[in-house]
């Protein structure tokens, strides 16, 4: 080579080694690229979303249940504030108006299957279409906006002992009956108000079961001459066995946590304080006679209750849906 002549040769100008943009990268090239603002606010966007709902049932749910808890291990009266372990609960059991709630909790499970089963039937012939079902359709639905205090009031009118039921009870020949006197009668008779004036929310949420089933499946039936029995049977319960299931839970919770204004109304726990329901009775202990760790009490074993029994009720209807 001669002197002075550059022994680097030039790069070619058709060649780069540098990537150019919007080109694929080559194979074997493992180097992480750093995650752009957008990912992160995609994976953040849901957190963001529920911390709201999950710091509102946190503050407003856990932490008064989790007091209430701790509260119904104290005292009342003169030994308020101090610890007194399972005095309340000993007590709450040895309380004949605390066992009879008990007891009336068992009618409601009894019960509550004719409770579920009246709005799914409505439904059933809703969705079916009926002749008139528009106008059924509204008014099943009205008696689910009175308030409880009317409808109580309403009821102690009809079912007086002297009221229109028994006077149509008398013009067929029948003997009168004391349908809020009687502590045999009188807490059937209020469920029966409360089923009467909360039914028309299951029919909503039935209603918007129906929606999602595949009408497909009703049509076969038809095509095969399923009887309106074997169609329910074998078509509906399946395919609304989620539907079922929240109705069944939630129609419980209501009769165990809100039928005080029925109670309030038409019996006031009476006659004999058969149609106490624990709700009524932590609203005694709390409001009247102002002993509100006994209550507290109440409450824990009331919570407990429905835990046990909702998480029952889904066990058997899942099972009975697998079954069918």
């Amino acid at each position: 080579m001669p002197l002075g002549q550059s022994s680097v040769r030039p790069v070619p100008t058709g060649r780069t080694d540098r990537a150019r943009p919007g080109a694929p990268a080559r194979r074997g090239d493992t180097r992480r690229r750093p995650a752009s603002g957008g990912v992160r606010a995609e994976r953040l966007a849901p957190y963001v979303l529920v911390g709201p709902a999950v710091a509102v049932v946190v503050l407003l749910r856990l932490y008064p249940l989790v007091l209430g808890v701790n509260f119904s291990f104290t005292g009342d009266g003169e030994r308020n504030g101090t610890t007194v372990g399972l005095d309340n609960y000993l007590e709450l059991f040895r309380d004949p108006l605390f066992r009879t709630a008990l007891g009336n909790v068992g009618l409601l499970v009894l019960l509550l299957p004719v409770a579920v089963a009246i709005p799914g039937l409505l439904a059933t012939f809703i969705h079916l279409r009926t002749p008139g079902h528009r106008f059924y359709r509204s008014v099943y639905f009205f008696p689910a906006v009175l308030s409880p205090v009317i409808v109580g009031a309403i009821f102690n009118l009809l079912l007086a002992y002297d009221g229109p039921l028994n006077a149509v009870l008398g013009g067929v020949g029948l003997s009168p009956v004391d349908w809020l006197g009687d502590p045999d009668v009188a807490m059937v008779t209020v469920v029966g108000v409360h089923v009467w004036a909360t039914f028309g929310m299951g029919l909503v949420v039935f209603l918007a079961g129906f929606a999602t089933l595949d009408s497909a499946l009703l049509d076969a039936a038809r095509v095969d001459g399923a009887s309106l029995t074997q169609t329910i049977r074998h078509v509906i319960v399946p395919g609304l066995s989620r539907t079922i299931q929240f109705v069944t839970v939630t129609t419980m919770i209501g009769m165990l946590t809100s039928m005080f204004g029925l109670l309030y109304v038409m019996t006031a726990g009476g006659p004999e304080g058969s149609t106490y329901l624990p709700e009524y009775y932590i609203w005694i202990q709390q409001g009247q006679l102002n002993r509100p760790a006994l209550a507290s009490a109440a409450s824990t074993v009331l919570f407990l209750i429905m835990l046990v029994v909702g998480l029952a009720q889904i066990s058997l209807l899942r099972r009975a849906g697998k079954e069918t």
